[in-house]
């Protein structure tokens, strides 16, 4: 069965859009039908499906999760205790954890069975930039 790791440079916190590289891989390896199953190496980021077709979605999802889950330097953080790699360290973690490191996408006649609209994303939650692992896997 098909599998490759693929790098994503991030340059701090936001959405980074994978789709082509994963439509690629599945074209490249012949599936006709199958599930493509795809997975982040790292605890402080996490994979997500989304709108691709208005940028405004990106922006505003990461100030909701901003938000939801602002940096440990915030009062309201001042609970976190695992803060080893700055104020952005343990808020990664709790995002990373509210969203997924996993996500299974079905294949038919050999394309991704994603809605119109639909695109993959890596979602950095730190504020330095990042080479993420993402390793992508074709099954019956």
């Amino acid at each position: 069965m098909p599998q490759t790791t693929i790098v994503i440079s991030t340059r701090g916190q936001g959405l980074y859009e994978f789709t082509d590289e994963a439509a690629e891989f599945v074209r490249a390896n012949g599936t006709g039908e199958g599930l493509l199953t795809v997975f982040v190496r790292h605890t402080s980021c996490s994979l997500i499906i989304q709108e691709n077709a208005d940028p405004d979605v990106k922006r505003d999802l990461s100030e909701f999760f901003g938000r939801l889950v602002p940096p440990s330097s915030d009062p309201s953080m001042r609970w976190v205790v695992h803060t080893q790699e700055g104020p952005d360290d343990m808020p990664a973690h709790i995002k990373a954890a509210l969203t997924q490191v996993s996500i299974g996408i079905p294949v038919n006649a050999g394309q991704m069975a994603l809605g119109t609209w639909q695109g993959l994303y890596l979602f950095e939650h730190r504020d330095r930039p990042h080479r993420r692992e993402v390793v992508l896997h074709v099954g019956p």
